[in-house]
């Protein structure tokens, strides 16, 4: 039997209006744009308005990549939107960008897995496409950080933003077999979930004034512990995946990493001999967006015409759980 190629054939992204500088932040905690450009990397960071939620950034980022396909929504079989900050727990959000976009033929459901979610998001689209039960599934990560983020506490408050990217998943056509999907590898580790949460709100801690007074509805992060796992496992599970397919750095046209943090980036792109010409970043502008920032980096990189039809393109992140993933993509636009 014949299994089905799945392509990424369109991209869209969309960041909210607002916008928070280093110097904003300098007014709130105690911090300076020295200090966290040189340990992060980040300059500035988008915040959605008051009226914005998560669906509303998905919906924006989902019609800019209808409208780069030239397609309607009621042509999507699918839609999967990876988040953190859903507008509520349930209806899902991918609901909301079902309905609000029109998308009367698709299904859909909301993937949960941080800063990892994009990527186990393309996952089961491409899949869902090679599956031949879907023709077209659209694949957002979405989120508004900046609503879970405590401007109180000075070692996250520098780190997050809001944004969003999407990507349309179609299978290749006859002539294209040789591009589009390569492999994926994801992995998880429950026993890192206790040092970068959300503590309250769920099911164990349910909201009260008590967890409000407390700030337990608020990101906390123990960094350093954080920060060692993710430059281990970014380096770790890119050099698997590449391994196991035959490749090494040389091969990649492009690294498109998880934009949390530069000195991160940079330990994965020297472990894997890339040059800073062959890694896509963004960080600088946006901030970790989360579930956003893949696609949003991808999205940079298309619109600066760097990303060219055959070129084998390298996705990794590393989140909160801890989650880990890593998808090889000849590019097929």
């Amino acid at each position: 039997m014949n299994i089905i190629q799945p392509k990424i054939s369109a991209l869209g992204s969309y960041l909210p209006p607002g916008v928070i500088t280093n110097a904003d932040l300098e007014k709130l905690v105690q911090t300076s744009d020295e200090w966290i450009v040189t340990r992060t990397g980040i300059r500035e960071r988008h915040k959605a308005s008051p009226e914005q939620a998560t669906s509303d950034l998905a919906i924006e980022a989902a019609k800019a990549a209808l409208a780069h396909r030239g397609m309607d929504a009621s042509e999507l079989d699918a839609i999967i939107v990876c988040t953190v900050t859903p507008d509520m727990l349930f209806p899902g959000t991918a609901c909301l960008v079902q309905h609000k976009i029109g998308a009367t033929k698709a299904w859909g459901f909301d993937l949960i897995a941080a800063c990892s979610g994009f990527l186990y998001g393309l996952a089961t689209g491409a899949n869902l496409i090679r599956s031949g039960t879907h023709k077209r599934v659209l694949v957002v990560g979405a989120d508004t950080m900046t609503r879970i983020i405590d401007y109180q506490d000075r070692t996250t408050c520098i780190l997050f933003g809001d944004g969003a990217g999407a990507m349309l998943l179609e299978p290749c056509g006859p002539e294209e077999q040789h591009l589009g999907f390569v492999d994926f590898l994801g992995e998880i580790d429950g026993s890192g979930g206790e040092y970068l949460k959300m503590p309250a709100g769920g099911s164990r801690m349910p909201a009260s004034a008590d967890t409000v007074a407390n700030r337990l509805h608020y990101v906390h992060q123990e960094g350093q512990q954080v920060f060692k796992y993710a430059v281990r496992k970014m380096q770790e599970i890119s050099e698997t995946i590449l391994e196991r397919n035959g490749f090494t750095g040389k091969d990649v046209q492009f690294l498109i990493p998880h934009q949390a943090n530069r000195r991160i980036i940079e330990a994965t792109m020297e472990k894997l001999g890339l040059s800073r010409e062959q890694v896509v970043v963004n960080i600088d502008l946006y901030g970790n967006t989360t579930a956003g920032t893949i696609g949003l980096a991808a999205c940079d990189a298309f619109k600066k015409g760097m990303l060219k039809k055959g070129d084998l393109i390298l996705f990794a992140a590393v989140g909160a759980g801890y989650t880990a993933g890593a998808s090889l993509w000849r590019w097929a636009i």
